[in-house]
């Protein structure tokens, strides 16, 4: 069996001091399953005044996936969409074609302190669907299943796992868990997709034995049909599943664009200087190009 290979991932400023750790991409892994893009935010105390608002900004050929441990964040998007994106939900946005969205403190909490703390991660979409219609769907906490594992509590955001299917769609075999585990206990993992990673959220815990430290991605060897052993420490452990299907073909990535193709990633940062992706409506600022731009040669 291969090692697991673990990523310890690096700081990314957001901008007004907001920062998160992004796992994914890395140079040792460019994705586990569809998912291509993973950031772990928080857990950040939001005062009254803190810039943590991410501005209107456009994505094309994925899909983003934000799921909230506490907090609060309002998604508007120029598909008309408002939503208030609050802890156990899932957010599944389709950008497609083309989208555009916010993502910003909620007014009713503008003059409150609270914690913002989740994963957003980002999912290629298949080679056939790059080009659907953008869509957002907002699934809420009280709609995903949630199973007794042993000890363990398994949430099934995404997919299927320990007989219980999320009714979160998707366009390819994708798998996406919240697992709790209370401290010494033991969760025998078994293959639930071709390509799987952990991820460890707030404590240290053993992975067939060997230590693996909060906050580290393991991705796991593809293909393994033996369990994987997964026990908690002397705290209780929070940890995320990732995996599904392996993507259908390489994929480029530039600022919030992904495609197969490196021409169509010029041609929506060239729609997007040029004012001609539709705007969030009401909402007049946006995140400009990066100054160092794609090229397709």
């Amino acid at each position: 069996m291969s090692a697991v290979l673990r990523l310890s991932g690096h700081a990314k400023d957001l901008g007004g001091g907001f920062t998160v750790r992004r796992l994914l991409p890395a140079v040792q892994c460019r994705s586990v399953g569809p998912f291509i893009f993973f950031d772990h935010f928080g857990p950040v105390s939001v005062v009254p005044g803190a810039a943590h608002d991410v501005r209107p900004h456009p994505h094309i050929g994925l899909a983003t996936v934000t799921y909230l441990f506490s907090g609060a964040i309002m998604h508007r998007d120029s598909l008309g969409h408002v939503q208030q994106i609050e802890p156990g939900a899932i957010n599944w946005m389709t950008a497609g074609k083309g989208i555009v969205h916010s993502e910003r403190r909620p007014e009713s909490l503008a003059e409150t302190t609270y914690v913002n703390h989740g994963i957003q991660l980002w999912a290629a979409l298949p080679v056939a669907a790059e080009e659907v219609d953008a869509s957002f769907v907002h699934t809420p906490a009280a709609a995903i299943p949630e199973v007794q594992v042993g000890e363990a509590v398994v949430r099934v955001l995404i997919g299927t796992a320990f007989g219980q299917t999320s009714p979160v769609a998707t366009y390819a075999p994708t798998l996406y868990l919240d697992v709790q585990l209370p401290a010494g206990a033991v969760l025998e993992l078994p293959a639930l997709a071709q390509e799987m990673a952990l991820y460890p959220v707030d404590a240290d815990l053993s992975l067939n034995g060997e230590p693996l430290v909060a906050q580290t991605l393991a991705v796991l060897p593809a293909g393994a049909a033996a369990p994987m052993r997964l026990q908690a420490g002397a705290s209780a452990v929070r940890l995320m599943l990732i995996g599904g299907d392996a993507l259908d073909g390489p994929r480029h990535m530039w600022w919030n664009f992904v495609s197969s193709r490196k021409e169509r990633i010029v041609q929506a940062a060239a729609d997007w200087e040029a004012g001609r992706m539709k705007p969030v409506p009401g909402e007049t600022e946006f995140i400009p190009l990066p100054e160092h731009r794609f090229r397709a040669d």
